[in-house]
């Protein structure tokens, strides 16, 4: 084939945005258990009908008092635990207090306890004390009728443990996608099962499965389809009745001989792409029926790099999620990078214990093991040369894979 005829490469922005503009967030919603709710979408802002905390409290094991009154000797006449409701408190007193207790009316400040000597049930104070010491207001963390979690959170530990704090019971979210999943390709061989020539296992089924799952998808797993043109057609119409996304791997690169790309083409349309990255050249968007399709490469880490890069943000888009794409951060190379491709390339890189990046030694696309040795993706711009000490973006693994 020559130059004139090979497709023009697509900017990695430009496909994100190609491939955003076609996922409008999917109908529906339901409700769960806020323990149930781990890794959804949140369809509604949370509003806290409290405020938190819901009274003054204490911060420390101590002694509640007036901070005025520090300098005198004090009776104790009262004992605060958390969960208890206390008297207030009168002047010329002060209150033994427990971490997370009511604060007395009437005391302004906490005292630690190391800093108080007792005597005869009479208190005198070591350190000297200013009000609001040691004490947690009311409502500063989370004011009633304040938006606690705003729609199109992504409800990780944190913000779960957020909304519990509000009193949220129950929370509404996104409906899941449903995402259809198959291989195609007679050299695919489960494993577990007998390895012939000429065959490989298919670990593609088992990294996209488990991203899926991560992303909070409900999974449609066709397994693998036979390497003929109706099987893959009849596949097609299956994942079609049954998802919103069908996605595959392999089989979707220009000038490849296979049954994917006419098949989907047969039942629907197809948008073959070469975005300009490296791994992960070839990628493919169409439709069949109401279904997205959505074809990967085949390598494995090609494989990986593009759904992370692309079909992570669409799929998140569809259950309404507002933060999309990775922050990423500077950090310094820990090694020369003299020959850049012509590609903007994520290298599979891990930080080294100076805190610099240390580069996998072999980048290949069909190599798994970069990956699974590397915390993340270094995102180098096309044509770009650096040398060791050099700020370069880095895209941790953690903010990729939940």
């Amino acid at each position: 084939m020559s130059d004139a005829k090979k497709p023009a490469l697509i900017p990695l922005d430009e496909a994100l945005a190609r491939l955003l503009a076609q996922a409008q967030p999917l109908a529906g919603r339901e409700t769960l258990a806020t323990s149930a709710a781990a890794g959804r979408v949140l369809a509604a802002d949370l509003v806290s009908p409290v405020d938190v905390p819901p009274a003054d409290n204490s911060a420390m094991d101590g002694y509640a008092l007036r901070a005025a009154e520090a300098a005198l000797d004090l009776p104790v006449t009262q004992r605060i635990p958390a969960g208890s409701l206390p008297r207030p408190l009168p002047p010329g007193e002060a209150a033994r207090i427990f971490t997370g207790a009511q604060l007395p009316a009437g005391a302004d400040a906490v005292v630690m306890q190391e800093f108080t000597e007792l005597s005869d049930e009479r208190l005198r104070i070591t350190q000297p004390v200013s009000a609001g010491q040691h004490v947690r207001l009311r409502g500063e963390d989370v004011r009633a009728g304040s938006v606690v979690l705003p729609a199109g959170t992504r409800l990780d530990a944190i913000a779960l443990g957020l909304a519990a704090t509000a009193g949220a019971a129950e929370l509404t979210v996104s409906r899941r996608p449903r995402v259809a999943l198959f291989s195609t390709g007679d050299e695919l061989v489960m494993p577990g099962e007998p390895l012939p020539p000429g065959a490989i296992y298919n670990s593609n089924r088992f990294t996209l499965r488990a991203l899926l799952e991560g992303l909070g998808c409900e999974v449609v797993d066709l397994g693998i389809v036979p390497d003929k043109l109706e099987a893959t057609r009849a596949a097609l119409r299956e994942a079609a009745s049954r998802a919103d996304v069908i996605l595959t791997s392999g089989g979707v690169s220009v000038g490849e001989e296979d049954h994917l790309r006419p098949a989907v083409q047969a039942e629907g349309r197809l948008d073959l792409w070469s975005i300009a990255i490296k791994p992960g050249k070839p990628f493919a968007y169409g439709k069949v029926g109401a279904a997205h399709f959505i074809g990967l490469p085949g390598n494995p880490v090609s494989s990986l790099v593009t759904f992370l890069l692309l079909v992570r943000p669409f799929l998140l888009k569809l259950q309404g999620a507002t933060r999309l794409a990775p922050r990423g951060c500077r950090i310094a190379a820990g090694f020369d990078w003299p020959r850049p491709d012509k590609r903007r390339e994520f290298l599979r890189v891990r930080l080294d214990e100076t805190g610099g990046l240390a580069l996998f030694a072999n980048q290949s696309s069909g190599v798994l093991t970069s990956a699974f040795w590397a915390d993340g993706l270094l995102d180098n711009p096309a044509g770009q040369a650096f040398g060791a000490g050099d700020l370069v973006r880095f895209i941790p693994f953690a903010e990729l894979l939940s």
